[in-house]
Formats: structure tokens, C-alpha cells, sequence
């Protein structure tokens, strides 16, 4: 499954990195493309989209 999610508080390559490591705790196998430049992270994950929105909230980069 393929997700676009939008992140707001993602401002830098710093904040990416984070939100690539806290998805990829989640589904270590997960492809994770993060830009700060407009806000978006492609997943694509055999995870939920539930488990992916909780664990960017719980990263601290609630989905918009």
C-alpha cells in the first residue's frame, strides 16, 4: 500500500530522517521518501494507515 501524507511541522532534512526512522520501526521494510520542502511522505508500507498516522503523531509530526 502506497500512502501520501501530509506532515506540517516537517521543516528540515533533520525532521525527515525522524519521520523516516519512526515509520520504518514500524514496517522496517517500508520505502519512505520524506521532502521539508512540501511537506510530504510517500510510504509505501504493508503496515496500516492508522499505524503509520500513530506513529508519526507519536514522533511528534501529526499527519495535517
Amino acid at each position: 500500500m502506497t500512502l501520501q501524507l501530509t506532515v506540517p511541522s516537517m521543516s528540515c532534512s533533520v525532521c525527515a530522517s525522524k519521520i523516516t526512522q519512526a515509520l520504518q520501526a514500524v514496517d522496517a521494510n517500508a520505502s519512505v521518501q520524506a521532502d521539508p520542502t512540501t511537506k510530504l511522505v510517500n510510504v509505501e508500507t504493508q503496515a496500516s494507515e492508522t499505524a503509520i498516522k500513530e506513529a508519526l503523531a507519536a514522533a511528534g509530526y501529526p499527519v495535517a
